[in-house]
């Protein structure tokens, strides 16, 4: 008996990022015509839990049997699989969340492209394949991490309008944590995080995915940070810069959350924000618990949040305050983590417009205390006290000496 026929296609990101001049790093396969049996028998290994997926026996890439969903549940994970040989690779296609996605190749390197989707990749809009786009709240965080990637696409009218009736219909709500955090993570590290944030405050999400940042767009900068754009606006241009300085996750989370104390500022002390730190340090380690993130991003963003206020200060601190302040972080024992903190102060010190390349001297000065705070002998220290109780004192008292010999003089801010 022959094994029957059946067709393969390249789908998605590759076909999407290969016709805008991208490298393409992953190639998702759609079999068309093809039963589990079929694929066994070509060698094909079976990985799929909830519909057909199968590893190439030489390449190890996936492939997926052609296959339609029909919702049967809230959230994104209520569906009902679908995969016969019967089923059309433009029935595939349908099923899939943007136009700029829904295109496929073919041996010969032909398109099949039923949605207009190379339409919407030169006129850099993403579009909604089919209604079936709003059975799945997952596509709203997506599009959003697309316009992070993509940052020159923009979002449809009529897709936008549809991401806005999915959450007033309540269907982000039953995201899970984990997927919120997976895409936030991803988009973050994008070129643009910024407008990640833009899109899902557009259609309404994010209000309801991290509400303490939604609170800030519109609360009024302090005088002395340029008070022509909020807070919201200013903590997306922080974020931007971190990508812009090419920072890791942990940086870029802790810019996002460094000043959400801001939005609890009191009326009558409006437009200052006398105290936010210390409001905001609560604010984000809810947030993190909320959306189990990683505890490198976690600490970090705490710390941010906490400090950053202190660290704009380095340039006036005498010897005593920058030993404390190295000490508090635990600049010692987690070297790496304090170099962090720096490079988000960075981010927030140049989240300005026409800030971009501004110097951060706060940065040096605190990097010369610490190599000073570093190079103290604390073991010279103990051998030469008589009186071991004063221990923690004569060690804090050799540091401030190290870096106030390496720091002289409290150099004035700008």
């Amino acid at each position: 008996m022959s094994t029957p026929a059946f067709q393969t296609f390249i789908v998605g990101g590759a076909v999407r990022d290969r016709l805008l001049g991208l490298p393409v790093q992953d190639r998702d396969w759609v079999v068309v015509g093809a039963t589990p049996d079929a694929m066994l028998a070509q060698g094909y290994k079976p990985v799929g839990k909830d519909f057909p997926v199968f590893l190439h026996p030489q390449t190890h890439e996936e492939y997926a049997l052609a296959r339609t969903e029909r919702k049967s549940g809230r959230g994104y994970t209520g569906f009902v699989v679908h995969a016969d040989p019967d089923v059309t690779l433009e029935e595939d296609l349908l099923r899939r969340d943007l136009t700029i996605n829904a295109i496929a190749q073919d041996a010969e390197g032909k398109l099949i492209d039923p949605y207009g989707g190379q339409r919407d990749l030169a006129d850099r809009v993403f579009r909604h394949v089919s209604p079936a786009f709003a059975e799945d709240p997952v596509r709203i965080l997506r599009i959003a991490r697309f316009a992070a990637r993509f940052a020159d696409f923009t979002v449809a009218p009529e897709t936008l309008q549809l991401m806005r009736e999915m959450v007033a219909a309540g269907e982000v709500d039953h995201l899970v944590a984990e997927r919120v955090w997976q895409e936030l993570a991803r988009g973050l590290m994008y070129a643009r995080p910024s407008r990640m944030f833009e899109v899902l405050r557009d259609c309404g999400a994010l209000s309801r995915l991290l509400p303490e940042l939604d609170a800030l767009f519109g609360v009024p900068q302090p005088p002395q940070h340029h008070p022509e754009i909020d807070t919201g606006v200013h903590v997306l241009l922080v974020v931007d810069a971190a990508a812009r300085r090419q920072q890791p996750l942990p940086v870029r989370w802790a810019a996002l959350l460094h000043d959400l104390g801001k939005a609890t500022t009191p009326a009558d002390v409006l437009p200052h924000h006398y105290g936010h730190e210390a409001r905001s340090v609560p604010l984000a380690e809810a947030v993190c618990a909320r959306l189990k993130v990683p505890t490198d991003c976690r600490e970090l963003a705490v710390l941010a949040a906490r400090e950053h206020g202190t660290v704009h200060q380095a340039l006036v601190m005498r010897a005593d305050t920058l030993t404390r302040l190295l000490e508090r972080v635990d600049a010692l024992r987690r070297p790496a983590r304090f170099e962090a903190l720096l490079e988000a102060c960075i981010c927030d010190a140049q989240g300005r417009t026409g800030f971009e390349d501004k110097p951060y001297p706060q940065a040096e000065r605190l990097r010369r205390a610490y190599a000073a705070f570093a190079a103290v002998d604390a073991g010279a220290v103990v051998a030469g006290l008589a009186d071991k109780r004063k221990l923690p004192e004569a060690i804090h008292a050799a540091r401030c000496a190290a870096v106030a010999a390496a720091c002289p003089t409290a150099e004035h801010a700008d």
